[in-house]
């Protein structure tokens, strides 16, 4: 059919376009700590960083990854047709492990290609969020450490909790061992480990042991990670034509 707009007109409706995204993305970027990028293939960025937050709320002066941000973006994302993939961009320090695990789970469930990259730390409850993409990355000078569930506060020191401590813990153990190519023995070893950190029992890994381990699956960067996504989503493209 003959557009019979003036040619000036589709220009300027097309930058008045791009200036409403680029707004848009300012305001994820400092609200979400997300945005959506543009080009040949349309992906998410997510970022989880500082602590997970869950049930409670953390102290202002924290750096906070908020679930309820997070969850109903996950849906979105999964949702929009036009993007194609995520990359989830991690260093945090850990949190609460429910909230935690309640977005891993979410994020290791979504039929759109998923890659993480973790820069930094992917410590405690971070890795299961850094395992749960389809590919995961990280770089040499990141760290990742792995010890078994704990709490702050009042606790009751009685059989029950010990027992609640160890099915939470059994939960995170078998989502690892799921996603990711580290066996569970060898987890739980790691998980266990004394005499590497001053005041708990567990391990500390480099981007290299954490390959070499099989908990995450390659060493890289930015544009590695990228690289991966696109070839993703290449796949899905190609079984989608092939399929029609």
């Amino acid at each position: 059919m003959f557009d019979e707009r003036n040619p000036n007109e589709t220009e300027i409706q097309k930058d008045d376009n791009s200036l409403e995204q680029a707004e848009l993305n300012r305001e994820n970027i400092k609200d979400f700590g997300c945005i959506r990028t543009t080009g040949e293939r349309i992906i998410h960025c997510l970022t989880i960083i500082g602590q997970v937050e869950g049930h409670y709320i953390l102290p202002p002066q924290n750096k906070t990854t908020k679930y309820e941000h997070v969850i109903p973006q996950l849906v979105a994302i999964e949702e929009d047709k036009d993007i194609e993939g995520l990359i989830i961009m991690i260093n945090t320090v850990g949190g609460d492990v429910e909230a935690g695990l309640a977005i891993a789970e979410l994020i290791a469930g979504m039929k759109k290609p998923t890659v993480s990259l973790v820069l930094g730390g992917g410590h405690s409850i971070g890795v299961p969020l850094a395992v749960s993409a389809k590919r995961s990355f990280i770089v040499p000078s990141a760290t990742m450490t792995i010890h078994p569930v704990r709490m702050s506060g009042l606790v009751l020191g009685v059989p029950q909790t010990f027992s609640y401590f160890e099915k939470m813990q059994d939960r995170i153990v078998q989502f690892v061992e799921n996603n990711s190519k580290i066996t569970k023995e060898r987890f739980i070893e790691l998980m266990m480990k004394t005499g590497e950190l001053a005041m708990d029992v567990g391990t500390v890994i480099n981007g290299i042991d954490a390959v070499n381990e099989g908990l995450i699956d390659s060493l890289g960067g930015l544009s590695d990670a990228i690289e991966c996504l696109y070839g993703l989503i290449d796949d899905k493209r190609a079984i989608k034509e092939r399929e029609n």
